[in-house]
């Protein structure tokens, strides 16, 4: 038999016991197969006497299916009692005699919150909307064209694009600070790799000219030293060095990619790959407006369990990030797990509202939608069937495409009953992101 107490809100204990006659039996059941494979000295594998393997074994195979009964008869209890669990229960063994007929415990734990979705027909959602345009086509080529640009010697001042070469030397009150210094230096005026000021100065400088000028640094700025202080820098100009641009031609095309030389093609698969980059980071868009509402309309208390997993989870992914960008991360280092409270309590909230909604209003991914989702990213590639085969070979790559299908159903829906406004943007903006 067994109980259950309400601790206060999603908290629950469960009361409950385990027949001795159980714990022994699967003990008994246990160390018999044990018996077939244990090294013990002075017996043959499969001839240990059973009082031995109980006077060696016993104790550790008794906790061990102690800990395995505890967890089935939680298991059992909750299915009983219609208990939808949140997390881990916490086990407490009442009895203090482990060899008493009956082994009474108690579970700790939290149930799954009641969700509750308040009405979104008043709730206003901005619709990003984007248009690809010949004049988007156009700025891309352009950009590609700079990354392929050439340079040549130019007998003329800089200008924004040139490639300039030089000496400069900064000081801090007459005095040269650590990084302010560098021979053979090549900028780029506006191409953004330097401050603004430092590179708005190399415009207009020839080669074999020097000037000096003062610029205040960012309060920001890495340099502690420097951040926030005015210092001078003198330049010396070496060389000044033009752009030249390649034609849109059919070499251009075949540097591009394109076998065949095909500046048409080229151009179709310039639209067709800014559209699949622009439609994806506007359905990201229409998500995070989506799911502000959701999260304002949506009354829930949120597990403490679900959240304390999630935390480490986050945590857990951010150590991995910060390794694979080549920081040094001791083994076992730890980062605070308050910074990830604000981040998980969304997700967690965001993931029970998805399921409540999903449950009640049959948003689940259809198969015809999975299958459009994975045509969609195999189009991309240049042999689709092997992504297609990709995603079918595994099981939770299927699932990963299902989610994301069922995340465009709860958007649609969230759009089809808010009062939205669409929003056009630019490429760039979309882009800049």
């Amino acid at each position: 038999m067994s109980n259950v107490e309400t601790l206060g809100g999603l908290q629950r204990r469960l009361n409950a016991s385990i027949p001795q006659q159980v714990i022994r039996g699967e003990v008994e059941n246990r160390l018999k197969r044990l018996g077939r494979t244990a090294k013990v000295h002075g017996f043959r594998p499969g001839k240990v006497p059973f009082k031995v393997l109980e006077q060696q074994y016993g104790p550790s195979v008794q906790q061990e299916v102690l800990g395995d009964s505890l967890q089935r008869s939680f298991a059992e209890a909750a299915i009983a009692n219609k208990l939808q669990v949140a997390g881990y229960p916490q086990f407490e063994i009442k009895t203090a005699d482990l060899n008493a007929p009956e082994i009474e415990f108690s579970a700790t734990f939290e149930v799954y919150p009641e969700v509750t979705i308040g009405n979104i027909g008043g709730e206003s959602v901005t619709r990003t909307t984007f248009a690809l345009s010949e004049a988007d086509v156009d700025a891309t080529i352009a950009t590609l064209r700079k990354q392929r640009a050439v340079f040549k010697k130019a007998d003329r001042a800089a200008q924004k694009d040139d490639q300039v070469k030089i000496d400069f030397v900064g000081t801090l009150n007459g005095v040269k600070f650590e990084g302010g210094e560098a021979k053979d230096f090549t900028v780029v005026p506006g191409a953004g790799r330097m401050l603004p000021e430092f590179e708005a100065a190399v415009v207009g400088m020839k080669a074999g000219e020097t000037k000096s000028f003062d610029m205040t640094f960012p309060d920001d700025y890495h340099g502690k030293d420097v951040a926030g202080k005015q210092v001078t820098f003198t330049i010396t100009a070496h060389s000044v060095e033009e752009p030249v641009l390649p034609e849109v031609d059919a070499e251009f095309a075949k540097a591009m990619g394109v076998a065949e030389g095909d500046v048409e093609k080229l151009k179709q698969e310039i639209r067709d790959n800014i559209g699949r980059e622009a439609q994806r980071r506007v359905k990201v868009r229409n998500k995070d407006s989506a799911m502000e509402v959701l999260l304002k309309v949506a009354q829930l208390e949120v597990p403490k369990a679900l959240l304390d997993s999630e935390s480490e989870r986050l945590m857990e992914q951010t150590l991995q990030d910060m390794g694979q960008r080549g920081m040094k991360i001791p083994k076992g280092m730890k980062l605070p797990i308050d910074m990830f409270a604000e981040r998980a309590t969304k997700r967690v909230k965001l993931g029970l509202i998805l399921a409540e909604l999903v449950k009640k209003n049959e948003l689940s991914a259809k198969p015809d939608q999975v299958t459009a989702l994975i045509e969609e990213y195999a189009l991309s590639f240049e042999r689709p069937e092997e992504v297609r085969s990709w995603y079918r070979a595994d099981p939770s790559r299927m699932r990963e495409v299902e989610n994301l299908v069922l995340e465009d159903n709860v958007v649609a829906w969230v759009m089809a009953g808010a009062k939205v406004t669409d929003q056009a943007v630019a490429l760039n903006d979309l882009m800049g992101e």
